[in-house]
């Protein structure tokens, strides 16, 4: 039956009073942690890192200054009268650097296909910035066999291990563009998402290792041949500034603000934060995923950019790049692909709408997968509702 609307609004008065109750302890929260921002900004850097120094984890460490930066905001000063001028800008920034970034899609094993069977696909969007226009956009497929999904251990679930193939897919093809521009300045990749894997710190520890080590494996690669690497977090839920200022003052324990929330009505487009080491601590037993990043647990560092109406993005680097000198001319490049996508980085949208796999796909993949097991003398064996959709789709 469709949704009664009456029904509906009469539960959202009888609710009204608890949201107007978690909206007032949201706020009294987020103005407590403003006033603690407020006086942080103003102490000094060694005052801060002495505090800093008692804690195994604080959360970040500050690679940059913050003593000079009020509410730790580093202004960029871009404006312009029109559009036009700020492509201008972009394309005084970006002539001639190639952008790369990789997205994948799926087919999960169906309960209607027996045995199990999968499609991964990635694709990629690598774009030169050149007057002639040119660029490259590709694919590449993987068929996960009956063999591969039955490996099951710990009781991960066949989609856990799709995702799985999906992301060793992606990292492999950044790794291998990264080989191809080996020693280059004139590029940068965008991985979208973060560098830290903290969401497999609910995982096994076969999987948490998995994702580890793709990591490392990636962030190895980036800093071995001195390619430019950020990881891309456009709806960042971070924490890592509310604890460090929990460390530094009085405040009270929030699961409701967040850095991006906290930092949000201070920043015009362009501006950002200076640079933090990430670290993050982990779960309650400590258990934090970047203990398994080996040489990389203390080298991964963000900031925080302002890229649209929304709260700022999240963005993170390999240590080596800040080291190097290379951090203004990479947010430059960052701000770039956002200027063009109007918001959003038009290099990781253009491999996304390159990746995906599409309803119709779906049925197509499995409509030669009939016609294949049929001419192949192969028993998979599909579900009569499975049967109907592919025959009414011919």
């Amino acid at each position: 039956m469709p949704l009664k609307p009456s029904e509906l609004l009469q539960i959202l008065d009888q609710k009204q009073s608890e949201f107007s109750q978690f909206h007032h302890d949201a706020s009294a929260t987020y103005q407590a942690y403003r006033r603690a921002l407020r006086k942080v900004s103003a102490q000094s850097d060694p005052d801060i890192a002495e505090i800093l120094s008692d804690y195994p984890h604080s959360g970040a460490r500050p690679l940059e200054p913050l003593g000079k930066h009020p509410n730790w905001i580093v202004p960029s000063k871009l404006k312009w009268a029109n559009r036009e001028e700020s492509l201008q800008w972009v394309r005084d920034r970006l002539t001639g650097i190639t952008t790369f970034a990789v997205d994948g899609s799926q087919i999960f094993p169906s309960k209607d296909v027996a045995p199990p069977i999968a499609l991964v696909q990635v694709g990629w969007f690598e774009n030169p910035h050149l007057p002639l226009g040119t660029y490259d956009k590709n694919v590449r497929l993987s068929i996960m066999t009956p063999a591969e999904l039955q490996v099951q251990r710990n009781g991960r679930s066949l989609d856990r291990q799709v995702s799985m193939r999906r992301f060793e897919m992606e990292v492999e093809r950044v790794i291998e563009f990264i080989e191809d521009y080996a020693g280059r300045a004139d590029c940068i990749v965008f991985f979208d998402g973060s560098l830290v894997a903290t969401f497999a710190e609910a995982f096994d520890l076969e999987c948490r290792a998995f994702y580890a080590q793709q990591y490392v494996n990636l962030l190895r690669a980036s800093e071995r041949h001195r390619v430019p690497l950020v990881g891309y977090i456009d709806t960042s839920h971070a924490c890592d500034l509310i604890q460090t200022l929990q460390c530094l003052e009085s405040v009270p324990e929030t699961t409701t603000l967040n850095d991006a929330q906290l930092l949000a009505s201070d920043m015009q487009w362009g501006d950002r934060t200076p640079l933090f080491l990430c670290d993050r601590p982990g779960d309650a037993w400590g258990h934090g995923i970047l203990a398994e990043y080996e040489e990389h647990a203390t080298r991964i560092t963000f900031t925080y950019l302002k890229a649209n109406d929304n709260p700022p993005v999240r963005l993170e680097f390999p240590r080596w790049m800040y080291e190097a000198g290379l951090l203004d001319r990479a947010l430059d490049y960052v701000r770039g692909e956002i200027a063009i996508g109007n918001g959003y980085p038009y290099v990781i949208e253009t491999a996304d709408q390159v990746a995906v796999l599409q309803a119709e796909d779906r049925h197509l993949f499995y409509r030669l997968l009939q016609d294949w097991a049929e001419k192949s003398d192969l028993n998979f064996r599909f579900s009569r509702k499975m049967v109907s959709k592919l025959l009414r789709r011919r």
